[in-house]
């Protein structure tokens, strides 16, 4: 009991100094003590409480007197208090009043701090869209400025940078919608501006072409005028050097006429054209991650244009001008690609325009080997040779490989040469119409001069002689010469140029003269040859003049030697063959005078009119004959009386009138023969044997009086020793001795053929039957008879035996 009450004083002052929301878990420790010691607790709180009573007490006791003071004071200040309250009421009242103006500027003051607020907020807002709507706005101006790739810049900074500070705006919501709406009016604008770019390189390509080529034309130009000057102009004729001087200018001039004298400024590509749409289309497809897709367009639409490009017109080989626009337009396209190539990376690269280029090149050739074809010209071939090599040059100053182009030009270069031959077989045949077939005359000194710096005669023998004199050719020797020297002119032209060594060029002009020679001045040398109104005296002048040529072939080698510089001497020198093709022509010429003499000795027996049953003849020869022989005397006369300034010529013109002269005669003897032995001469008289016999006797007669100086002893008068024999066998009636001494070498008859006197005497068999009808009745006739028939028997088997023999 003692023990608890300690418990309890304690419990006690823990409630008195603790706080009254703590005091729980002190009044539980009460109850969870011993028994009753609630009851105990509570007596104890009873006499805690009845102290603490006491003690209030005490202190009210204390301060009682003071408290009535204070109630005593309070009361003395109610009144003040009242008065107080008065005036408070009062001040407020009037601080009031004074406030509502206070408290009106206060809202006006709060309201103005909102709005400042909410413009700060907003100005905040718009430094923010500000940028966005002038990005925007800029790209609006750069669109209708058409600077495009600086429009898709500024739409990937809008894109990337300020649209998404401001994404929350609807305003930026519909930019984001727009801006691939615009890329896309982007790509359809660029690629517009592209075809129109591409249209635009299709019209200006041949203007293009044309000044690249005329910038080479000038570097060409000066080559070709320096080669001309230094390397074929030594050991040649100034006159003729000047006439080549000058058809090489116009030739030049006419190849590539200078527009602009003046001008002095080179121009490119880029100076003609305006690539920027390629630029720009290129920069904007590879920005929007579309490069590829726009080279594979570009490059498909440029191999469209090449195909245009290539294709000529089909009147292209009846002028130079369309092989000019031809060749313009071509370089044009492929100066384009490769300034394409050099200022871009990727969009051709060089694969493709070597790809691009041998297409063209295949595509190229195919048209100058169909179109050239067409051309008769040669001046047009020639300058389509110089257009070929300035272009191919050209092209080749871009890096393009033309080496096919120059093969070409050996093919072109072999019709140039048919060309040539055409033109220049004209030439001859005018050169041979106009000539007169007559030794050329010279009445001075100048004349001669004239004569032999166009032509290379040399004659001691006629330089002694004194004017007026004759040459021994004709006018179309000289001309014939200068002509083949112009040919080789023509030909040597075409090879200039051609990046070719002097030994090939050599080559070339030794070839072509040789195809001039060997195949068109002999085609013209053999027309002429065989023409109808080409007498004989022409005929003879013809061989002389080919003998003067082939003489003359020897100067055109050294002519084409200092025209190459290649020595005769080299190895690989070809030879010209001048000299078989004039043998053939007076071979040909010889052959002729013997045609046309015995066609005039058939035109003199055609007009023979024998009476092949007279009894006897007339005395005297036929009158066909004695105009025969009168032709060829006074044939063969003008073939001596030729004039011959040496003994070559003399030499000549005798063997062929030597030749003719045994032709003519061996053709006569051979027409009379066959006049005889004429099967349809059934029947021919002792008479007619006779008058045939004068004939012959005149043929003799005109053989033995040399009508041709040269032969020996009667050897003409034996052209007609077949007739001689047989008409003697006949006109002797010697059967006896012709039978008896037959096959033997002495035989005063052994030229006579038995078949032919077998045939002769049946005619005359036949002929003595009809004309002695009463032949029976006289013994002497009838003798004859039979002895005719006897000969004619022993004729047959002589014949027979010859045939089984054979």
């Amino acid at each position: 009991m003692a023990e608890s009450l300690p418990e309890h004083d304690r419990i006690l002052q823990e409630i008195e100094s603790t706080d009254t929301a703590c005091v729980g878990p002190t009044l539980r420790s009460v109850y969870d003590d011993q028994p009753n010691a609630h009851q105990k607790f509570m007596e104890k709180l009873d006499a805690c409480i009845r102290n603490h009573d006491r003690e209030i007490e005490k202190m009210c006791n204390f301060h009682h007197q003071g408290f009535v003071d204070a109630i005593t004071e309070l009361l003395k200040v109610r009144a003040d208090a009242e008065k107080l309250k008065v005036q408070v009421t009062d001040t407020n009242r009037r601080l009031q009043d004074a406030g509502k103006e206070v408290i009106a500027q206060t809202e006006e003051i709060i309201r103005c701090r909102v709005q400042q607020r909410n413009i700060t907020t907003v100005v905040e807002k718009l430094q923010l869209c500000l940028p966005v709507l002038e990005m925007y706005s800029k790209l609006k101006e750069q669109m209708s400025v058409k600077r495009y790739y600086s429009a898709l810049k500024t739409m990937e900074q809008l894109e990337n940078l300020y649209l998404p500070r401001v994404s929350q705006y609807r305003f930026c919501q519909i930019m984001m919608e727009n801006l691939p709406k615009l890329r896309e009016e982007i790509k359809e604008i660029s690629m517009s501006d592209l075809k129109d770019f591409l249209e635009s390189i299709r019209k200006h390509s041949d203007r293009i072409g044309e000044t690249a080529m005329k910038q080479q034309q000038k570097t060409f130009s000066t080559a070709l005028q320096k080669q001309n000057n230094v390397n074929y102009g030594r050991n040649m004729h100034l006159g003729r050097n000047r006439i080549l001087e000058s058809k090489n200018e116009i030739t030049l001039k006419r190849t590539f006429e200078d527009e602009d004298e003046h001008e002095e400024e080179v121009l490119t590509a880029q100076d003609l054209v305006d690539f920027s749409p390629v630029y720009r289309c290129l920069h904007i497809y590879s920005v929007l991650g579309d490069g590829e897709i726009f080279e594979n367009y570009y490059r498909k639409q440029r191999r469209k244009q090449a195909r245009l490009v290539l294709q000529p017109q089909s009147s292209m080989h009846e002028t130079v001008e369309g092989y000019r626009r031809y060749f313009s337009q071509i370089v044009g396209f492929f100066v384009v690609e490769d300034h394409i190539l050099h200022v871009t990376q990727g969009l051709v690269t060089r694969t493709y325009t070597d790809e691009l280029w041998n297409m063209a090149l295949s595509k190229i050739i195919a048209v100058l080997r169909t179109h050239s074809s067409y051309c008769s010209d040669p001046d047009l071939v020639l300058e389509l040779k110089n257009l070929i090599v300035v272009f191919a040059d050209t092209l080749q100053g871009y890096g393009f490989p033309v080496n096919r182009l120059f093969d070409l030009l050996f093919e072109i270069r072999d019709q140039y040469n048919e060309t040539l031959l055409k033109k220049w077989s004209g030439l001859f045949r005018d050169i041979f119409e106009a000539d007169n077939y007559s030794p050329i005359p010279v009445a001075n000194e100048e004349e001669y001069r004239i004569v032999i710096s166009k032509f290379p005669f040399q004659d001691p023998e006629l330089d002694k002689q004194s004017f007026p004199k004759k040459l021994p050719m004709s006018q179309s020797v000289p001309q014939i010469y200068m002509q083949v020297k112009e040919f080789i002119y023509a030909s040597l032209k075409f090879s200039e140029s051609l990046h070719r060594s002097s030994t090939e060029i050599d080559d070339m002009l030794r070839k072509s003269t040789n195809l001039l020679l060997t195949r068109t001045l002999s085609s013209c040398l053999q027309n002429l040859i065989k023409k109808p109104h080409i007498g004989l005296t022409e005929l003879v002048q013809i061989i002389i003049n080919t003998t003067h040529l082939e003489q003359a072939c020897k100067y055109l080698e050294d002519f084409i030697s200092n025209i190459t510089n290649i020595s005769q001497l080299t190895v690989h020198t070809a030879r010209l063959y001048g000299l078989s093709t004039f043998k053939d022509a007076r071979h040909a010429a010889e052959g002729e005078i013997y045609t046309k003499l015995n066609q005039k000795i058939d035109e003199f027996i055609q007009i023979a009119d024998y009476d092949w049953t007279m009894s006897e003849s007339d005395g005297r020869a036929s009158g066909y004959l004695m105009d025969l022989i009168n032709f060829l005397r006074s044939t063969f006369q003008v073939f001596t009386h030729l004039p011959h300034n040496n003994n070559d010529h003399a030499a000549m013109s005798g063997k062929v009138a030597q030749t003719a002269c045994m032709s003519a005669c061996q053709h006569l003897s051979m027409s009379l023969m066959q006049m005889l032995l004429d099967s349809e001469l059934k029947q021919i008289s002792m008479g007619a044997i006779q008058q045939f016999n004068l004939d012959v006797i005149q043929c003799e007669l005109f053989a033995s009086s040399e009508p041709v100086p040269g032969f020996q002893g009667d050897t003409l008068q034996l052209a007609f020793i077949d007739l001689r024999q047989l008409l003697d066998l006949f006109m002797v009636w010697d059967w006896s001795t012709y039978l008896a001494d037959y096959g033997q070498a002495t035989s005063k008859y052994l030229r006579v053929n038995p078949s032919t006197a077998l045939t002769l005497l049946e005619k005359m068999k036949d002929s003595s039957k009809k004309n002695n009808i009463f032949a029976q009745f006289r013994k002497n006739d009838r003798d004859k008879q039979k002895l005719i028939e006897t000969v004619v028997k022993q004729l047959r088997s002589l014949v027979n035996g010859m045939s089984q023999h054979t």
